[in-house]
């Protein structure tokens, strides 16, 4: 892979080297990367500590590229600009347009919290310090992004810390020169996405080892990852490789299409909703361990209000009864937890709704309350639709509480996407 530019990502930040806050950025960028051709060598989080991002810099100074992200605000331990301008010796000074673009940015908010005054003028004036020579990207917040040059080194893209002010400069940061110099060298060969559920990565690696053995892979980048019970496998082939990484595809395929969601790269949750749509349905949920979560994964999308007309939490059986109508009496023949008040919820939540679809969920979540005849990790589920389809399942899943409850959701959506008729190109039956 030796043809592609290589770049890595400095993310910053004190509070993500605690554990308290997740870092969304270092994943964005590197995955954004990728797509772009890069070979993204490195993922490197530090703390606000000007050595620390120094010896950072240093590490990953062979690169084509660096993104960073955080340490571009107002405080004194927001250094992160003037260490790469130091990094690349490039001497800082105001922009003075720039410095009246931030100020009429917040001028108006400031005039009415009280907040005007010489210390939030020295703190604009510190945002729009820029490197001799940068480029600068137009702040979506307060806080403008940079694009320096080192010589005899890598680009630095520097970017803030708000994940939706990284996000939202992202564009600004394809279109500048440098980087776009960059991209002249990346492949432009589209990669090849594919999706599959209830599959292990030990499966695929099997299957890629076989593949290998008559099929030089050598100049296709193939990366497998597990998220939300999908494995996704990504083929990114350089230029003129395009016919093997399809082939390999084509194979990868072949071995395992009744797992395959999609080979498009259509994740479960956007063939779900492109269905419901199609089809013109609403669905309606009755959880009971999962605590609203599958609602609250259907309403993750955009315009889900077309499809989702609501759900209920009844967690309690006096609730199952109150709220979804599950019959007392079936609840104290079968269990809380049992196939049978799966379909209850199921049915109660189409009925309480006037949907087309409805799902019930039970289980055991654990860490307690388990039985030998119904263990922690047992969960029952059921889709029952207006036309008659009820789709059921009770599988034990392993893991804690929390691993539990998630993968209940996936599997749900996986139920939902079924009743649909739209389980993609390789129907998991």
């Amino acid at each position: 892979m030796s043809e592609r530019p290589t770049a890595s990502v400095l993310v910053t930040g004190s509070e993500l080297l605690t554990g308290h806050v997740a870092d969304a950025n270092g994943p964005f960028v590197a995955r954004a990367l990728g797509d772009l051709g890069f070979a993204v060598r490195r993922v490197i989080l530090v703390g606000d500590r000007p050595d620390d991002l120094r010896s950072a810099l240093d590490h990953v100074s062979g690169e084509d590229l660096v993104v960073t992200s955080g340490g571009l605000g107002p405080t004194a331990d927001d250094l992160t600009a003037e260490i790469v301008a130091e990094y690349c010796a490039a001497p800082m000074a105001v922009d003075p347009a720039l410095r009246d673009r931030i100020h009429a940015k917040v001028a108006g908010w400031a005039k009415r919290a009280g907040w005007a005054g010489p210390a939030l003028d020295a703190a604009t004036a510190k945002q729009a310090r820029v490197p001799h020579g940068a480029e600068v990207l137009e702040p979506v917040g307060t806080a403008p992004g940079l694009v320096v040059s080192r010589g005899g080194g890598p680009v630095v893209v520097v970017l803030p810390g708000p994940p939706r002010e990284l996000t939202g400069m992202w564009p600004a940061v394809v279109a500048a020169g440098p980087v776009a110099t960059l991209l002249e060298r990346a492949p432009r060969a589209e990669a090849i996405r594919l999706r599959f559920a209830g599959i292990p990565e030990s499966d695929i690696a099997a299957t890629l080892r076989e593949i290998g053995a008559d099929l030089d892979l050598a100049r296709v980048e193939i990366i497998t990852c597990l998220r939300r019970s999908e494995l996704e496998a990504d083929l990114h082939p350089l230029p003129g490789a395009e016919g093997i990484a399809r082939e390999a595809a084509d194979r990868i395929v072949a071995a395992h299409r009744r797992k395959l969601i999609s080979d498009d790269g259509s994740t479960t949750d956007e063939l779900l909703a492109a269905a419901l749509l199609e089809r013109g349905w609403t669905v309606a949920t009755g959880e009971s361990c999962t605590g609203g979560l599958l609602a609250g994964r259907l309403v993750d999308r955009a315009g889900s209000s077309a499809y989702v007309a609501g759900g209920v939490v009844a967690y309690s059986n006096e609730a199952k009864t109150a709220q979804l109508d599950v019959p007392a009496d079936l609840i104290a023949e079968h269990g809380a937890v049992s196939p049978e008040v799966a379909r209850a919820l199921a049915d109660g939540a189409r009925a309480r709704f006037g949907t087309d679809v409805g799902v019930g969920i039970t289980g055991v979540a654990g860490p307690d309350g388990g039985t030998e005849a119904k263990p922690v990790g047992y969960v029952c589920f059921c889709v029952t639709t207006a036309d008659g389809q009820v789709i059921s399942r009770d599988p034990q899943f392993p893991g804690g509480r929390t691993d539990v409850r998630e993968r209940s959701v996936d599997l749900a959506m996986h139920l939902l996407l079924r009743a649909t008729g739209r389980t993609g190109p390789g129907a998991h039956r």
